[in-house]
């Protein structure tokens, strides 16, 4: 073995094709930019990934390695609070994930990510189907307000709409914004997390 294949890793490669995501988008990652950016031959990387789609795996072994705690926090609702909040992070940092991700397997990470979550609830009477049911609802709540933020090019014309909710054409979307009131909070996600697990029954 090379000594620059030796100086290799899965766990480097999976961190030199995520930065390169990060500062280039998913679609600059390949095997030969991957190869470039760790100063190595792309052939000595087919000796840890073996194809494009195994090299995706393994940047999506290492994100879900991001969303682990190191421990879970007593209290269902607060566990599963410091998860979800910890994805959402996630995916404020590498938008990119929220699409490009969607196909790659279930790895090492994504598998203690599940059970990390299913701990979490063990205290509650719920049943397997119900523990399942409420990680898919948060996981959708995540998801979904994190692609939000990430499509911050479709801002609203605060102006226009404030100008068309002043006709009167739209009453209870100006009592719902009301005048000095913002039509986003800082605080939705952490609110809206909030009044999802408090519908949930322990």
């Amino acid at each position: 073995m090379s000594r620059k294949r030796s100086q290799l890793s899965r766990e480097k490669i999976a961190v030199a094709a995520l930065a390169i995501a990060d500062a280039e988008g998913f679609q600059a990652v390949s095997m030969r930019r991957v190869a470039q950016e760790l100063n190595a031959g792309t052939m000595s990387l087919y000796y840890y990934v073996k194809t494009k789609d195994d090299l995706v795996a393994v940047m999506d072994d290492a994100l879900m390695g991001e969303v682990l705690l190191p421990s879970l926090p007593k209290g269902w609702k607060r566990a599963i609070t410091e998860i979800a909040t910890r994805t959402h992070l996630l995916y404020l940092r590498h938008p990119w994930a929220l699409v490009s991700m969607l196909s790659a397997p279930p790895g090492l990470n994504a598998m203690r990510h599940m059970e990390q979550c299913l701990e979490a609830l063990a205290e509650t009477s719920m049943s397997e189907e119900e523990k399942l049911t409420l990680l898919a609802l948060v996981d959708d709540f995540v998801f979904g307000h994190a692609l939000r933020e990430a499509a911050d090019d479709t801002t609203i014309d605060i102006e226009f709409a404030t100008a068309q909710m002043g006709t009167g054409a739209f009453p209870r979307l100006a009592k719902a914004f009301g005048r000095g009131r913002k039509c986003a909070r800082s605080d939705r996600f952490e609110v809206g997390l909030g009044l999802l697990l408090k519908g949930a029954r322990p």
